[in-house]
């Protein structure tokens, strides 16, 4: 079983990741999801912890071994990468969704000087709006982003083309295919529930059940 599938099979078995086809999760957005993906579940669980740090490390380290800072999206991606930074021995901050409205009003917590590389860690991509608005904000502070790691991705299509409009290669220890894979081997979806899984995921925006 290769690292996508194994990953994905953690994630079921901790239950950060669910699937109902019957009653939908409702998102921020207002989509209806069959699947849902928590990865904060990830830190109460220390053998699944310690893989995710240690694929991190090794997807930066194979696929951008110049970074010179480690980049988390707060929230949910701060504890991730701050754990592969710390096996790296590479500098850490962490970038806020808005500024601060107090204190120094900052978005970007830690220190970042102009021109470093900078890899961004994320915990989970959906359409990757929120993503890349942390590469903006990096990129306006002098920052050179030079790429995204993260646990897992929907892999919509609206988020693929987002991130190559954007020039941010993006590299994601699991993803929805490794997950149907996975699901079906394990008898928790049938071919027939794929089908409707796989309508979901082309057009998350309008699908029901």
């Amino acid at each position: 079983m290769n690292t996508q599938k194994q990953f994905a099979e953690k994630l079921l078995q901790i239950k950060a990741l669910q699937i109902n086809l019957q009653q939908p999760y409702k998102w921020a957005s207002g989509w209806n999801s069959p699947v849902y993906c928590d990865n904060r579940k990830v830190l109460s669980f220390p053998y699944v912890r310690d893989f995710v740090k240690s694929e991190l490390a090794n997807m930066v380290l194979e696929h951008f071994p110049d970074a010179d800072v480690i980049a988390g999206v707060a929230t949910a991606g701060i504890a991730h990468g701050v754990m592969a930074a710390d096996l790296m021995k590479l500098p850490f901050i962490y970038v806020r969704s808005k500024p601060k409205e107090h204190g120094m009003g900052n978005q970007i917590e830690g220190v970042l000087e102009a021109g470093q590389k900078v890899v961004v860690v994320e915990d989970l991509i959906s359409t990757g709006k929120s993503s890349l608005e942390v590469v903006e904000a990096l990129r306006a502070n002098g920052a050179e982003v030079i790429g995204m790691c993260g646990l897992f991705t929907y892999g919509f299509p609206v988020a693929e083309e987002a991130f190559a409009a954007a020039h941010v290669p993006l590299f994601t220890i699991s993803n929805y295919n490794a997950l149907m894979e996975v699901a079906e081997d394990l008898k928790i979806v049938d071919a027939e529930q794929r089908a409707k899984l796989a309508e979901w995921r082309t057009s998350p925006s309008t699908w029901s059940i």
